[in-house]
This record gives C-alpha cells, structure tokens and sequence, in this order.
C-alpha cells in the first residue's frame, strides 16, 4: 500500500522540540509526519540528557558508598565497579524512553518517517519535503527540528579514541587514569565529576575566568571549591592553542605561560552548532547566524511556512526549551488563542554535577548591570534539617529582588536536589509572585525547599534559621 505523503505539518527531527511538537500538532487535529534520521527521542534523550543522568546515578552511588560510615553503615570487602554495566544500564534507560516516544507518535496518528529530509519546492500553499530514500511529501507548514551537535575547535578533531566529544564520553569501554576536559559548562562540569566519582584525575580547563560561566558568579565560586576539595584541578583563563593524541594519551598547550598538560584521554566540551548543512535551505529566506537558525519568538524563519525550533536556533540550548517552542510553535502557527512566548530569564537551567546547580532568571551582576536597584537573599544549606539529615549539607540558595517592586528577578541555587527545587522559582516568576507571596506561602518540615522561603526571607531582613 503506498504511503500518504500530503499532510498539513511535517517535523523534519524527532528530538523533544519535534516529536513534542508533532504531538501538540496532531492535538488540535492536524495531519502530521515526522521524519527521523536516527532515533526518536534525538540527542536529548539518546545521548545527553537522560543516558547521562543514569551514568551519574552511578557515579553518586559509589560516592555514597565512601559516605556510609557516617550513617552507621559498614560494607566489608572491596567495592568495585561493573564499567560495562554502567554503561550498559544508561543505554537501556535511553533505549526504553526512545520506544516511549514511538508509542506515543503512534498513539497520536503521527505517520514517521525513517529517513533524512531536505527542503524541496514551494508549490503554491504547500512546501515539498524531500526523503533521501525517493519519496516527496508536502504539507502546507514544516518545522525544521534538527538539533545540534558537538562543537569542534579549530585545528582540533576528535578521533573518539583519545581525544572525545560527549559521545564517545558517555560509552567508555575502559577508565583512563588521567583525563583532561576542555570546556567547563554544563556538558564538561557534568562529565568532570561522573568521572572523578568513579576513580579517575581529572583536569577541567575552562578559557573564562571562571567555570559554569553562565551561572552566577558566587555559585560558581561554590561549585570550584567544591570540586577541588574532591581533588579535581581546576585551571580557568586558559586559551587552547593545541590539543594533540600523542603515544599513550594526549597533550594540551596553551597561549602564554601555562605548562602543558597531559593525561590517557580528553574531551571537548566546548559548546554546540546547529544542524543546518543540507537542509535545502539555501537559497530560501532561512537565515543562518554563527551556525544557527534565526526566528522570531514564535519559531518562524524568514520563509513563509517554514519554522525552526529547538537546538537548531539559538540559546539557551536545552531540552525543556524545544518542548516548549514546539507547543508555541505549532499553537501561534494554528491561531490558537492566547498563546505566550517565551520571556526573558523564563528557562530554568539545570546542571547535574555534584553538588547539583540550578538557576532562573537573571544573576546578580546581570541584574546590577540592568540597572535595578536589588535586594539578595541567602541561605545556606548547612542550616537547613533535611540537608543536614540526609548529610548532604553543602550549598546555597541565592534569591535576587527588584527592590521597588519586588519582582523575582532571579534565583539560582547549589546543593542536594536543587534541579527539582527550582522549578518553584521558575512557577513565581511565571505567575508574576513578588516577595509578599513568596514570605506568606507556607513550605512543609522537613524540607529542602525550605532554604528557598528562608533566602526570601533573607532577603528581606527576616530569616529565622540563620
């Protein structure tokens, strides 16, 4: 039986930003296709976000292990650990969400293709989209969801053996002793500290004055002293010059006065650039800026009916983003009524290392340099019951406030759980809660989240615990 191939919206990738989208799509009875070169669940799900959260579910576990005296626990006999079964456990779990996102494209009626698109013709209302296997589909809107992949630098390319991307990083076959990570954001901080809980030296090198530099300056702070009392070496205002597999490992050199350094393997985590080579978009309105796409809030590129969304576009690059743009995308596209774009400092950001550190809205010197007149509230976690029982005491909760209004401004956080405490911070900024709110809501005992109303308290000249 031969295939439709006319619909009203097609998703060229399957990452969250497109299957969410096709999702939302079919939802208000759209006739939708989905074309997937890979695996469904895209670079998120497959190899980022999720297999990466299961490999340092082992890496905490083995620290845990080391901390169970304290509790009164004793293990006899030596801990080792099943490399193979690690990595095996987080593919599975990538595997199994994978098959969920299918189910759920075939429980919506959502026809997927397995295949590679380009962008064909534009024929009347309709724009053709061409598969690599023959095929032409049309549909009237096309959404390009292509996502990302690993920046490279110049004169430096990852051979996988030695010198790694995130990839190759999250598969290890063996565990070298030394390891030397270029780049010190969310993707390097988070595989700096899987790998420094299972045994190995590693070395972060970030070319900012500090690591995690999208964060707040006194969170970072927090985060480097926290890494380097675990015995990682931290080195920050270093400019690769070269980055070299040599005999038994690799070598990185620096500009200026820095000494090489030298380790079994390295990996780059230098950032991320769209998916944009042959998308037939060349010779379309579809601008392309420092290797992404370029939209308005609402995901449209300059081509009548063709929109982007997710890592293709610009930052911040993140899995809830895409989903996100995908259900505005497809509800503006639609005409559905009040549909709200993204605002300024909306996204809340996660990064998994340990401690865990988690952010929305603006930081402090952003705040400062917008020129608000700002209150900043703090509270320790070493204050706070429940951090203290679970002895995982160490971090902070920083809240900032308009002075004047006592708008949330922003809020970022280090410490046990903070990637799911956050998202109280980001539901106040989005009902627009001011510091009134925020002091009269009544947080449960015991609780982390109780750091969260005592920083608000804090802020204001009223914290009780500290």
């Amino acid at each position: 039986m031969a295939q439709d191939t006319q619909f009203d919206l097609i998703v060229i990738g399957g990452g969250p930003g497109g299957y969410v989208a096709a999702i939302r799509a079919a939802q208000l009875k759209q006739k939708v296709a989905l074309v997937e070169r890979e695996h469904l669940g895209g670079i998120c799900l497959n190899w980022g976000c999720i297999p990466t959260k299961a490999l340092l579910r082992a890496a905490e576990l083995r620290h845990s292990i080391d901390e169970m005296k304290e509790f009164g626990i004793t293990i006899t006999g030596e801990v080792s650990i099943d490399l193979p079964a690690v990595v095996k456990r987080s593919r599975k779990v990538a595997g199994r969400l994978s098959m969920g996102v299918a189910h759920l494209l075939k429980k919506n009626k959502i026809t997927v293709f397995d295949d590679v698109a380009t962008l064909g013709a534009r024929k009347g209302e309709s724009r053709e989209v061409v598969l690599a296997g023959g095929q032409v589909l049309a549909a009237k809107n096309v959404i390009l969801a292509t996502g990302a992949r690993a920046r490279s630098l110049p004169g430096i390319e990852a051979d996988g053996k030695t010198i790694l991307t995130y990839r190759e990083a999250m598969v290890p076959e063996t565990m070298p002793k030394s390891l030397v990570i270029i780049g010190s954001g969310a993707i390097g901080s988070e595989f700096a500290s899987f790998y420094l809980d299972m045994g190995v030296e590693v070395t972060l090198v970030e070319a900012m004055d500090r690591i995690l530099p999208v964060e707040d300056a006194e969170i970072s702070d927090f985060v480097k002293k926290a890494f380097i009392k675990r015995g990682m070496k931290i080195i920050t205002g270093a400019r690769l010059a070269s980055l070299k597999a040599e005999k038994g490992g690799v070598t990185a050199r620096f500009e200026g006065d820095l000494a090489d350094i030298s380790a079994e393997r390295a990996i780059l985590a230098v950032g991320i650039t769209g998916n944009t080579e042959n998308l037939g978009i060349d010779g379309t309105a579809v601008k392309v800026d420092r290797g992404h796409i370029v939209t308005n809030q609402w995901g449209a590129t300059g081509e009548p009916g063709v929109y982007a969304i997710g890592d293709v576009t610009g930052p911040p690059w993140l899995a809830h983003k895409a989903s996100h743009e995908g259900i505005i995308c497809v509800e503006k596209m639609l005409g559905e009524p009040d549909v709200h774009a993204i605002g300024d400092g909306a996204v809340p950001g996660c990064t998994y290392c340990r401690p865990q550190v988690a952010s929305v809205g603006m930081t402090e010197q952003a705040a400062k340099d917008a020129g608000y007149d700002i209150r900043v509230g703090k509270f320790p976690m070493m204050a706070n019951g429940k951090a203290i029982a679970l002895g995982d005491d160490q971090g902070l909760v920083k809240t900032i406030f308009d002075r004047k209004t006592g708008e949330l401004l922003g809020a970022h956080m280090v410490g046990p759980e903070v990637t799911e405490l956050i998202q109280g911070y980001a539901v106040a900024r989005t009902l627009e809660a001011t510091e009134a709110e925020l002091m009269q809501t009544i947080f449960p005992h015991p609780t982390l989240s109780e750091a969260m109303h005592e920083s608000v308290l804090d802020a204001y000249g009223r914290a009780i615990h500290f």
